[in-house]
């Protein structure tokens, strides 16, 4: 059901925070770094990769699917609605139609946000003008880029885009997703 997003097929370049202890949990929340989307959000990010690439730029994903069992996980540390979906209600991510990603040069150079990714503050709404004028500018450019993608933002994250009418597709676990992300998972 879901799509392996693979840097070389896709053309992008994948880091996934919850792989990795980088992220505000300050431990890996996934077993395994692999990066999936729903089919129809694969196509998004395929439109998404072309329009960049014209720019001369490329996408870094920091997230993706995001199993149930991992959004209780990120819940658990920071019970924040502002930034983290209720896992009781569901994330996009959880859905496998959310992304979170910045933009890069072709150097592999990240373009200045304003914030880091996942900051949750303030400071890492869209249409911030207290952020330098550079980090404005390229925040416009990825909504462009996304939004002409087909991509709907979510107004406190500069970072997340997900499909419009997320909630429509089933939310998934580990198991159900048939991922193997989570740490002792199995299929």
């Amino acid at each position: 059901m879901l799509v392996e997003i693979a840097p070389r097929a896709f053309d992008v370049e994948v880091d996934l925070m919850y792989a990795g202890s980088v992220n505000f949990t300050g431990a890996p929340v996934y077993g395994r770094a692999a990066c999936f989307l729903h089919p129809d959000a694969a196509t998004a990010l395929e439109r998404a990769v072309s329009l960049a690439r014209a720019l001369g730029l490329r996408l870094r994903v920091h997230d993706a699917f995001r199993p149930t069992e991992a959004q209780w996980a990120l819940w658990a540390w920071r019970p924040d609605p502002e930034f983290l979906a209720d896992p009781r209600r569901g994330s996009p991510h959880s859905r496998g139609v959310a992304i979170d990603l910045a933009l890069i040069d072709g150097a592999g150079r990240a373009l200045a946000m304003g914030t880091e990714v996942d900051a949750f503050t303030p400071l890492s709404h869209h249409a911030r003008t207290d952020i330098e004028p550079e980090a404005q500018r390229n925040r416009l450019l990825l909504l462009g880029i996304m939004t002409a993608a087909g991509w709907d933002h979510y107004r406190c994250e500069w970072w997340h885009y997900q499909l419009f009418a997320a909630r429509r597709y089933p939310l998934l676990t580990d198991a159900a997703a048939g991922t193997r992300m989570m740490r002792g998972g199995s299929t």
